[in-house]
């Protein structure tokens, strides 16, 4: 394998692995033996365990934008809404380690920028920004608000273990279904 191929093996792995511990609860060990590489090999790939868990925040939000943009392409007002609603759910259905990403995100930020680490949150600001900006285009300023605000209520529920299509989630999909 190349070391960018391994590059490209870590970043996956490490979505697995802070996804579901957190980036103080995962170590970098455990993300080179998901890996099957050595921790100085890791090293050699990325300067330390914040870089890594950048690059694997930015991939999370930039699957979750690309995945806006193909289901609006082409599509108008409530459709939009309608694709956009169905195709994260079916992504946080798919693949449940992307939400869970999204989750520990927001406690990396808010306990970095605790700490006193202010780049650390701007880094990951900005690819929630750029999914923001996606969704902006295709929804306009209203109803990006209200996609976004019911997305993280349905983030939170799926966090706890209710399932994608839950009611909570079902109900606001059907009333946004084009008439």
């Amino acid at each position: 394998m190349s070391a960018e191929e391994r590059r490209e093996s870590v970043i996956r792995a490490a979505m697995i692995e802070f996804a579901r511990g957190g980036y103080k609860g995962t170590s970098t060990e455990a993300i080179a033996k998901r890996v099957g590489v050595s921790q100085p090999y890791l090293f050699r790939l990325f300067p330390g365990k914040q870089a890594i868990f950048l690059e694997a925040s930015r991939r999370c939000c930039e699957r979750t934008t690309e995945v806006f943009r193909k289901a609006s392409e082409g599509l108008q007002g409530e459709e939009v809404l309608h694709a956009m609603g169905a195709a994260y759910q079916s992504l946080i259905a798919d693949d449940p380690d992307v939400l869970l990403m999204q989750m520990q995100m927001y406690v990396a930020v808010a306990s970095a920028e605790a700490a006193g680490d202010r780049e650390f949150g701007e880094t990951l600001r900005a690819g929630w920004m750029e999914m923001y900006d996606a969704v902006l285009l295709a929804l306009g300023e209203g109803e990006t608000t209200q996609f976004l605000a019911f997305g993280m209520l349905v983030n939170v529920l799926v966090s706890m273990g209710f399932r994608p299509d839950h009611r909570v989630w079902t109900g606001f999909y059907e009333s946004v279904q084009p008439k």
